[in-house]
């Protein structure tokens, strides 16, 4: 108990369920051993969940709420400790594209998120975990809401969705030929649906593309739009008309500028002949 860290239970999320699972231990006296032992996990990881160290699984969560028998309090608070790995707007742009009735796509180096296979998303999530730019649980959540959002899209009436992709996404070679070949064949397969149109724009473009980050436009059922970009580090939503319809003139320039649909697939098929 000497150097016992005082926890801040207003720090953020990750800190109230850190002091939560803290306070719960204590009232039952017990100390993080014996709690890891229930809970099925070490004493240091115990540790570094209450310090705010290492943000709490889905898994994790459920397990504590059985030991301490307390619903799905800890469920609903990791939830909220699992959207503080998504970048600023992210969270909201989920709740917009989860209602949408048009989803337009453009994504340059990697395949866009929603066209992802498990393997191809759990290569890239991982990568940043040797990277250190996330934690291994931040990176099964990652893969875990990349999954929730493909299943959402796939609700009865689905929303129409233009895909325009770079043709680095499918030159770049992520997990290796296995993954690369269900990846591309997914791909192919999400061209052939009647609620998609697939296209991808060719290096041939050069300068006359007009965007160089990724770009997301959600058509709303009220038939507003709004637009998600993001960099590197930092995301951002836009709902305002007149920032808005730049973005969608620019990316029907980017559709009239591409390949068609065949074509792209016929690229596709031309890509897969170098994997097995």
């Amino acid at each position: 108990m000497v150097n016992r860290k005082e926890l801040d239970p207003e720090g953020g999320p990750v800190a109230a369920f850190g002091a939560r699972l803290r306070s719960l231990r204590d009232a039952r006296g017990w100390t993080q051993d014996e709690l890891a032992e229930r809970i099925g996990c070490t004493g240091s990881h115990i540790s570094a969940v209450e310090t705010g160290r290492r943000p709490p699984t889905r898994q994790f969560a459920k397990s504590a709420d059985s030991v301490f028998g307390t619903g799905d309090q800890f469920v609903r608070r990791s939830l909220s400790v699992q959207k503080t790995a998504l970048l600023e707007g992210f969270e909201e742009y989920l709740a917009h594209e989860a209602r949408a009735v048009e989803v337009r796509l453009y994504e340059i180096g990697i395949i866009s998120g929603l066209l992802q296979t498990p393997e191809y998303a759990k290569v890239l999530a991982g990568a940043a975990v040797q990277r250190g730019a996330i934690t291994p649980e931040q990176a099964d959540e990652r893969v875990s809401v990349l999954m929730e959002r493909q299943t959402a899209l796939a609700r009865g009436r689905a929303p129409m969705m233009f895909v325009v992709m770079d043709e680095s996404c499918i030159r770049r070679q992520v997990g290796g030929p296995s993954v690369m070949t269900e990846q591309l064949d997914r791909l192919v397969e999400f061209a052939s649906l009647p609620t998609t149109l697939f296209q991808i724009v060719s290096f041939d473009i050069g300068e006359r593309r007009p965007f160089n980050l990724p770009v997301n436009l959600v058509t709303l059922p009220s038939l507003s739009v709004v637009a998600y970009t993001e960099s590197q580090t930092q995301g951002h939503l836009e709902r305002d008309t007149s920032a808005v319809l730049p973005l969608l003139t620019a990316y029907h320039q980017l559709q009239a500028a591409s390949l068609t649909e065949a074509a792209s697939v016929a690229m596709i098929n031309e890509a897969r002949k170098g994997t097995p």
